[in-house]
């Protein structure tokens, strides 16, 4: 069975994004940007929420085309235009989507029979909501959290309207320049 892993920044007190989904507490880093490209070669698939993928899909399937394009940037950028890509949405219309991939129903039976399905690890970008969801079903198996040093004081949080317990092993950790925190966890199965 494949592997499901939530890659996603927050800020010390957990959130995602600000009130109003804003991304501007979180400094990038190239060095950051070259280590998620080393998460990304264990994977073939990117799942994502509607404003998730909204927001790299603006970014990411032109960003190796512009001219200060770094080298972490081209890779990510060729990495996401050959992956895979699942949306969890009930609002976005397949015309305008080209080879992505909607799941609107039945979500979790759907993302079991991904999971089962034969391929390298699925990688869940932010998409805090869908995120939560998978965790409520047990269906993550591991966390990449990138924790920010800045404290937001109200946001979108990661984890809300959780009802179980679920044990985690802290495999790596890894600290950036920009003081970032890099934590990556497993889930320990019962």
């Amino acid at each position: 069975m494949r592997n499901l892993i939530l890659i996603v920044h927050t800020s010390l007190d957990g959130f995602v994004a600000g009130t109003n989904g804003e991304l501007s507490g979180f400094e990038p880093g190239e060095e950051n940007l070259s280590f998620v490209c080393q998460l990304t070669e264990t994977a073939d698939t990117a799942l994502f929420g509607r404003t998730s993928y909204q927001l790299l899909n603006d970014h990411w399937p032109t960003a190796k085309d512009l001219p200060n394009a770094t080298k972490g940037t081209i890779a990510y950028s060729n990495w996401y235009n050959s992956a895979k890509k699942i949306v969890v949405s009930t609002t976005l219309v397949d015309e305008h989507l080209n080879e992505t991939i909607i799941i609107s129903k039945n979500i979790t039976a759907e993302i079991i029979k991904l999971k089962e399905q034969p391929g390298k690890d699925i990688l869940i970008f932010g998409s805090p909501s869908v995120a939560q969801l998978l965790m409520q079903q047990n269906l993550i198996d591991g966390y990449w959290i990138f924790v920010n040093p800045v404290i937001f004081g109200q946001g979108i949080p990661l984890f809300k309207g959780l009802n179980n317990l679920s044990k985690l092993n802290v495999l790596t950790t890894k600290q950036f320049p920009n003081g970032e925190l890099a934590l990556h966890y497993i889930v320990l199965k019962p």
